[in-house]
């Protein structure tokens, strides 16, 4: 094979690669934490006030069982929380977070996890008493 043969070769197999390479970078998927990020970044403070006051209140306690997952709210938030944000975030894939809106009736929640697919998750729970608001964040492996 002479030299020019092998220029040419060398020439195909570098433009094939840089396809290849365009290619995959086109198709690459990507998700990011939110669609609306400069807007959640703007409301930071208060995810760090409502952190702070969830701390005071107390921890909350969360498990799971073969069909259902229990959220039971410390003593001190059971009698004056009713409604609350939860959303359970999932790092790997956005189809397979879930979010609901909840209604607490004697501090506890049952979800139902059939809803769920196998997976970590992270719940963030906002919840609100009057004027305040209290933000609650609890990893939890759904299996």
């Amino acid at each position: 094979m002479s030299w020019g043969n092998k220029l040419v070769v060398v020439f195909v197999a570098f433009a094939g690669l840089m396809g290849t390479l365009v290619f995959k970078a086109v198709n690459t998927k990507f998700e990011l934490v939110s669609k609306d990020y400069y807007k959640d970044e703007l409301r930071y403070q208060e995810k760090l006030d409502g952190a702070a006051n969830a701390a005071i209140a107390g921890k909350i306690n969360l498990t799971q069982d073969a069909s259902t997952i229990s959220l039971q709210l410390p003593a001190s938030l059971s009698a004056v929380i009713a409604d609350a944000d939860a959303w359970f975030y999932c790092k790997t894939n956005a189809a397979k977070d879930q979010r609901f809106k909840i209604r607490i009736e004697n501090g506890v929640y049952i979800f139902d996890k059939s809803k769920f697919l196998n997976d970590n998750y992270e719940l963030k729970l906002q919840l609100s008493a009057g004027e305040k608001q209290y933000y609650y964040s609890e990893f939890i492996s759904v299996k």
